[in-house]
This record gives structure tokens, sequence and C-alpha cells, in this order.
């Protein structure tokens, strides 16, 4: 296949190939599926996706932050069809072989500030929500679990308890896990207690709002299993907390003898320019929690908790599926990349920031740009103020029909979650054609 180099829209989409499969599939699949814009894959190319038309594509979004190594990259597939022609599964729970072990090893030593962990392999990261509750629990003898407004946790029981940031994720699918409480999450661009973002970025109060209210009015503290907290918020908008926030998680957890559960299904393996961004916030949780990216578009998640954590006992947690050795191959030949591209991602990640700084200046409807890495996130805002909600989701149409992949998040971000191994060219291709977006459509 010839290279690809830019986005080219041959077909206006969905072409006729396209709109076929589209018939197709509405008539046979669940009408809960999303279905974003009407994309249809053959294929795809590093940081490109070609369409049963002919279409190709520049993907801002990287199948929603998983195709860490851009699509189809050659040492990620070989690694899938070697382990495939081996043997395609045998269940890691009771069995034994290499690419489980080979995985583990390089997950456990992966946040070396934890100390000694131990992992547990998930076939994605809702599982691994899911088996981090029931370790919490087991391990703290304790029931109650804190969680925050604007998180997202995955779309399992469990998971969607956690969830605060769509109520079409839980509603009339109750009754939910109890014991589950949302406090506000640290967002200085839209602080819950209504400080300026300046101010909110040095002083954040929400982690002491867990001790000086919630500690005296609603539970005593012993009663508290875990905190799930996604270090930077992923769903609910890319949301950057005030550095202070996650630290006084610690503090208090520390304190009281709490699980810290780092969810960070969107933010690690590479996103924000460390391995996880527990290291680049230098924040060390109990419990980490991967998928996404992991396996570069396999499906695998994986549970990592401190030794000292990691107490259940035998049978007391399982999984047919997870650690399939298929998937673990094609993790281990990912994290391998990845490993090796985390000066890339921070440097490339501060050419994108510094764009789209740029780009803030000549369209005002940007309200704010932040991230870390290639996790960015783009606000939108217009002129009374108020979420441009329907103009994000007229620029993802727009940017689709021109070539170029977006997702948004929150209730008006466009998230930047490309593949990790995007050049500064590429960068520029795809703010071009943002760019025209925004002329376009103007400010709302």
């Amino acid at each position: 296949m010839e290279k690809i180099t830019r986005p080219q829209i041959k077909v206006a989409p969905p072409g006729p190939k396209a709109a076929a499969m589209i018939a197709r599939d509405h008539a046979v699949t669940s009408p809960s599926y999303i279905k974003e814009y009407p994309l249809v894959v053959e294929s795809g190319q590093g940081c490109f996706v070609i369409d049963v038309d002919g279409n190709s594509y520049l993907d801002f979004m990287a199948g929603i932050a998983v195709t860490s190594t851009g699509h189809a990259h050659p040492k990620v597939v070989k690694a899938v069809q070697d382990s495939a022609a081996k043997f395609l599964h045998i269940c890691g729970t009771d069995f034994y072989y290499e690419t489980m072990v080979s995985l583990c090893e390089k997950l456990s030593k992966s946040v070396p500030a934890m100390g000694a962990t131990k992992v547990f392999l998930t076939n994605s990261g809702t599982e691994a929500v899911e088996g981090a509750i029931k370790l919490a629990r087991h391990h703290t003898k304790r029931s109650k679990i804190i969680a925050f407004k604007g998180a997202f946790h995955g779309r399992t029981m469990g998971a969607i308890t956690l969830n605060a940031s769509k109520v079409t994720q839980k509603a009339h699918f109750g009754p939910l896990l109890p014991d589950v409480y949302h406090l506000p999450y640290s967002n200085p661009f839209h602080c819950a207690y209504k400080h300026e973002k300046n101010w909110c970025q040095t002083n954040c109060e929400c982690a002491n709002k867990i001790e000086d209210e919630w500690f005296t009015a609603h539970f005593a503290p012993s009663e508290v299993a875990a905190i799930f907290v996604e270090p930077i918020q992923g769903e609910g908008g890319y949301v950057m907390p005030a550095p202070k926030f996650l630290k006084d998680l610690r503090t208090l957890c520390d304190k009281h003898g709490i699980m810290l559960v780092f969810d960070e299904v969107q933010s690690g393996i590479g996103r924000t320019g460390q391995m996880f961004a527990a290291e680049t916030l230098g924040v060390t949780p109990d419990i980490i929690l991967s998928a996404k990216g992991i396996a570069s578009g396999m499906p695998i998640g994986a549970i990592i908790a401190k030794t000292s954590v990691m107490t259940w006992g035998r049978g007391t947690h399982g999984s047919t599926y997870g650690g399939n050795p298929v998937c673990c191959a094609a993790a281990n030949a990912t994290i391998e990349i990845v490993e090796e591209k985390l000066p890339h991602i921070r440097k490339v990640g501060e050419f994108f920031i510094a764009e789209l700084i740029k780009m803030q200046k000549k369209h005002p409807v940007i309200a704010d740009v932040r991230g870390v890495g290639l996790m960015i996130g783009a606000e939108f805002i217009k002129k009374d103020g108020k979420p441009a909600m329907d103009y994000v989701g007229a620029l993802e149409q727009l940017a689709f029909r021109k070539g170029l992949l977006l997702l948004s998040c929150g209730k008006s971000t466009i998230r930047f979650a490309p593949p990790l191994i995007i050049t500064e060219d590429e960068i520029k291709t795809g703010l071009e054609i943002l760019d025209q977006c925004l002329t376009e459509l103007g400010t709302p």
C-alpha cells in the first residue's frame, strides 16, 4: 500500500459502499451503539484511516485513545500473527504461558514509585474497574466508595455506579451498587465552589471538603474502602485537575487507610508522556487500572496494585478470557514501542498544545486549552458563556467530511488523542483542517 501523508476525500462520505454497509448494520445491531459519524473502515495505516470508498482520514482520536501505536503497526501485527499461530486460548486464570508472564512483568515495573506490585489481567477497562471495586472492598473489609462528578469508568454495573457524566449511562439500570458517593472533581475552569481559575489552580479545596464535610456529617472515614478517580478526567471533558487535588487525596487516603485507585484506562500507556499519568502528575496510587491503549486495539485491561494491597486469595477473582495470549503479545509489543516513544510524545504534545493556543487567539469560541502529552482538550463556549454543545457536534461532522477524525467529550470539549506516533507535520495538517472548519462555522 502506498504511504499516506494527507487525508483525501474522493467520494463525499458516506459513499455508496459505506451507505450500503450502514444500512446492513442498522438492520441487525443494537440501537444502543452511538455511531458518531458515518465512518466505515476498510483499513488503517499509521495515523490514517481508509474507508470502504477509498477516502483517507487523519485520525485525531485513535479509536478513543486506543490505537496508541497507530493503525496496523508492523511490530504489533507481527506479534499478533506469531502468537495466534501458536495457540489462541488456554485460560490464564488456570494455566501459564510466556506472553502473560512477560506482560505482567512489564506492567509491574511500569510505576516504580508504587514499589512491589502484582497484576491481574482483564478483557477491558470496565472489567478492570469491577475487579478493583472487589479488590478494594476485600482488602479493607469496608464497603463505601467515593467517586467524582463528571466521572466515566465504564458500562458494567459497578462501573456505571461510579459514573457521573451522562444520565443516559445509568437511567433505568438500577438498582445500582450501594454505598457509592459522588463529590466534586477539581476543575479549575469550572470550579464547583465558584473560585477563579487561577485561585483554584493553587488553592483547590475539593479534597479537603471530603475531610471537613463528608467525614464529619455523612459517614466515617473508617467505612470508606476506596476513592476512585481519573487523574485526568476523560469523558467528563479532558479535565486537568489542580495539582493540589490529587496530592491532597493521597494524604487523605494515607491518613485513613483508604485505597486510592487511579482509573488510567484513558490516560495510561504513554498518553501523557510517561507510562502513566501517576508519574506525570507526581502522585502514587495504591491501584492503577489500565486498558485502551495497552495493546493497540486488542481487547485487554489490567489491575496493577501494590503487593501489600493485592491480598485476595486463590479463587476469589478470575477471568476466562482475561490475559488472552494473543492480546498479551500485542500488549508486550505495544509497551515496547511506547516506552521508546515517551520523549517524542512529550515533544509533540507541547507542540500540539502551543498550536491550539495560537488558534484560540484567532477563534474565541475556544475558551480553554488544557492537557499534557497527547491527552489534550479544547473547550468551546458560546458568546453568552454557555457550552457550545451543538457547535461541537457540527464541528465533528464538518471535520469528518474534510478528512479529520475528531471526538467530543464533556459538554462541549473536543478531545485530541491521536496515535502516539503522530508527527508535527501530521498535527499541522490536522490543525489546518480544524482552522478551516472553525472559520466556516464562525462563533456561535
